[in-house]
């Protein structure tokens, strides 16, 4: 049980973060009305795509320094749990564009580079699977994944910066500030972002754990 503490603590932030994202009260904000709750799930979903992406990368630089199969393994996991995450994030992201902004993709430049992001780890995948041999396949989807990390980070939070943007922080349209985001909204976006985050490693090392066996299996 002590070691099953942190898959309880993630299931429960979560389930606070889901009812509270739902039932509690929010500020009366113009255009966002009751679509601001999306903040509890939307953006949650980035955090955990970008924590699972760094596991990803860290495996990486190890797979160049170690060769061992498991670290690989680890690396594309964590960047296929990550994908998830990232595809909850478009979509959630979506269906609230959908009532503030008029249209589900609006074409706006962070909607845009995020797409173009994940694409970037599809890319990833693709190319595995287009490699047959073991260490040749682990060693340049390291380098690739190694590659892919600082652009993900300059397409999500650099560019978007540097032109106009519907999004709240980018292009000088100014954040969500304490008068957005008050107290009441912080009690739960904090515990949404860490349980989200917990979940998603959980997921990461389930995924391993089968793909453990199921190498260990064909040996």
């Amino acid at each position: 049980m002590h070691k099953m503490w942190w898959k309880i603590l993630g299931s429960v932030l979560v389930l606070y973060a889901t009812i509270a994202g739902f039932l509690a009260t929010v500020p009366e904000l113009p255009i966002l009305h009751e679509t601001i709750r999306n903040l509890y799930f939307h953006v949650p979903m980035w955090f955990a795509m970008i924590v699972l992406f760094s596991i990803s990368v860290f495996y990486s630089i190890k797979v160049l320094r170690s060769n061992n199969p498991l670290d690989d393994i680890k690396a594309v996991e964590s960047v296929n749990t990550g994908i998830v995450f990232g595809i909850l994030g478009i979509v959630t992201g979506s269906v609230w564009a959908k009532f503030t902004w008029g249209q589900a993709w609006s074409f706006d430049v962070k909607q845009n580079f995020a797409a173009i992001a994940l694409l970037l780890y599809f890319a990833y995948l693709v190319l595995r699977n287009a490699i047959d041999e073991e260490q040749k396949r682990a060693k340049i989807s390291a380098i690739y994944n190694i590659f892919a990390y600082p652009m993900m980070v300059v397409l999500l939070f650099v560019l978007p910066r540097l032109q106009d943007s519907l999004h709240p922080g980018n292009g000088g349209n100014p954040g969500f500030n304490s008068y957005d985001l008050d107290s009441r909204m912080r009690m739960v976006f904090y515990p949404a972002c860490l349980g989200w985050i917990i979940i998603g490693y959980w997921i990461y090392t389930l995924l391993f754990r089968l793909r453990s066996i199921d190498k260990n299996s064909a040996l």
